[in-house]
């Protein structure tokens, strides 16, 4: 009985009704095929679980080796057996060949499987060519004994150095160093980076979750940041120069000269557009925007440049050319002449236009009211965000938004989808996030603050020391209310193509035509989800026990 009151009663609800489920997907051919595709069961995965495992024993029990260690209340015989465990698990790597077939996989899917060399062209689940094994296997033949032997040196100079000398305490960091780099790098890569094959659904669902919120509460607590910030009249007059050189910048793009563009020939075919043309000029010409345009639509041929255009109109393939004034042909009927600013200069000028107007608007508000204009736009993003369903935020950041950073970067910048879903939400939690951040400040009473700065604290150091730990206390809660809800709108990248486990259940609802058990099994598996998360709040509540503080 004690162990039943010690549960949620919601999690008692769900351990009734967990023998139930169980036999529905044990004895239910579609659920069991709904939960591996949802849950991302590539074939023959099965190989890679024994690699992943040792993998994650010996990464995780050596990152438990410093925990127990360096904890408040150390606990140097968990400490010693998380040792144990760490060299049994680092020497089976050393020894076995079980976690070769799993970093195969992870460097398979590592590479873009159509230009790669590395992989096996058109096969799935992608597999190394024999040349990219062989080097592999040559790579795991260094790579193994050397963290073998790193692992071990660590824990001779962690374990066997003493606490009272200072080069005995040099020593034991250095150990504990080695230990921390390795260990927490190797958990961090296989948890959050790695390909996993037997789990890519889930996988790919919880690194987003936990990616986003991490991101969300970073610039959650630079909104605060800027929140906090106070106005002095140096601000107002540092942004109003600001503001002037923008729109000096501004002016510069966009009065630079002109490019003449005429449209000549006849309009009863398709019309020539040679490439850099102004896209406010092909716009005119395609729907009819000038002086004396017809009034239908008009089709369009893209060429490199003028003279493949009009090489295109000797050889009657297109009627009309929009061409530079330096390169129409004599003899043509000119439509029309105009003159435009090229795409580059425009879309710099308007940019730097935009960011002086805001910026002004931001110095004339703080101004009035006496605040920095840095806590001002930090207040209208907060509050714009918060009006702008969550959906439109990742449509907006993952399509137009991030087309038009690929676009000014010439295709530097081209993040995948994934980074652009993680990015989209993180912006938009980000201002819920801030809220709770702002109410756990407000909380702490002013005294408290008073006190730290009478000590001889300064504004970094009272925040640090004395606001945010009792600010953290308060707003556990809220925080983890935020984690839930991150981890079920997750959902909502599938509308990016991201393979999560709501995109695999659409995936596998069209290919098997089943009506209920995808979308079951999904909601099931997002249920267990989200009481894990529940579960994890409430064993962080109770450790710094906010109910009695």
């Amino acid at each position: 009985m004690s162990f039943l009151r010690s549960v949620r009663p919601s999690n008692l609800i769900i351990l009734t009704a967990l023998p139930f489920i169980i036999y529905l997907f044990a004895s239910s051919g579609d659920y069991q095929r709904s939960l591996r595709a949802i849950l991302g069961v590539e074939n023959g995965s099965s190989a890679f679980v024994p690699g992943f495992l040792a993998l994650l024993v010996a990464f995780g029990s050596g990152v438990a080796v410093l925990v127990f260690s360096r904890a408040k209340a150390p606990r140097p015989r968990l400490a010693l057996a998380a040792a144990v465990l760490n060299l049994a698990a680092a020497a089976s790597v050393l020894l076995s060949d079980a976690v070769h077939p799993y970093l195969a996989s992870v460097v398979a899917n590592a590479v873009d499987p159509f230009t790669s060399d590395l992989v096996v062209k058109g096969l799935s689940p992608r597999q190394l060519t024999d040349a990219a094994d062989m080097t592999l296997r040559g790579i795991e033949a260094v790579l193994f004994p050397a963290y073998f032997a790193l692992t071990l040196l660590g824990f001779m100079l962690f374990f066997g150095a003493g606490k009272a000398s200072t080069p005995e305490s040099i020593m034991r960091r250095l150990g504990a160093l080695s230990i921390g780099l390795v260990s927490s790098g190797g958990l961090l890569f296989i948890l959050f980076f790695a390909h996993i094959a037997f789990a890519a659904g889930v996988a790919t669902t919880v690194r987003a979750a936990i990616a986003a919120y991490l991101l969300a509460a970073i610039i959650g607590l630079i909104w605060v940041g800027l929140l906090q910030l106070h106005y002095t009249a140096r601000t107002s007059i540092i942004f109003a120069l600001a503001t002037l050189g923008l729109t000096l910048v501004a002016a510069w793009f966009l009065l630079q000269p002109r490019t003449a563009y005429v449209l000549a020939g006849r309009l009863d075919g398709t019309v020539a557009i040679v490439s850099n043309t102004p896209s406010g000029l092909i716009g005119a010409v395609r729907f009819g925007q000038y002086p004396g345009a017809p009034g239908e639509e008009a089709a369009v041929r893209t060429f490199l440049g003028p003279a493949e255009a009009v090489a295109a109109m000797e050889k009657n393939e297109v009627t009309a050319a929009l061409l530079p004034s330096a390169a129409v042909p004599g003899g043509l009927p000119l439509l029309w002449e105009t003159a435009a600013l090229n795409d580059r200069d425009r879309a710099a000028g308007i940019t730097f236009a935009v960011l002086a107007i805001i910026l002004g608007l931001l110095t004339f508000g703080g101004y009035l009211h006496r605040r920095h204009p840095l806590a001002i736009g930090s207040e209208f993003v907060v509050d714009t965000i918060r009006g702008i369903p969550m959906l439109v935020i990742v449509l907006y950041v993952g399509l137009p938004l991030s087309g038009a950073l690929k676009d000014a970067t010439q295709g530097v910048l081209d993040p995948p989808n994934l980074m652009r879903g993680i990015v989209a939400m993180a912006l938009a939690y980000s201002a819920y996030l801030a809220e709770i951040f702002r109410s756990g400040i407000n909380a702490i009473p002013i005294g408290q603050i008073e006190a730290a700065r009478s000590i001889g604290l300064n504004r970094w150091q009272t925040a640090r020391l004395v606001v945010l730990p009792q600010a953290f206390r308060i707003i556990i809660p809220p925080l983890g209310n935020e984690l839930i809800a991150i981890l079920k709108d997750t959902s909502l990248l599938s509308i990016l193509s991201i393979r999560d486990i709501t995109q695999r259940m659409r995936e596998f609802q069209s290919a098997s035509f089943l009506p209920f058990a995808p979308y079951n099994s999904a909601a099931i598996f997002y249920i267990f989800l989200t009481l894990a998360a529940a579960s994890l709040i409430n064993m962080i509540e109770r450790k710094y026990d906010i109910k009695h503080r």
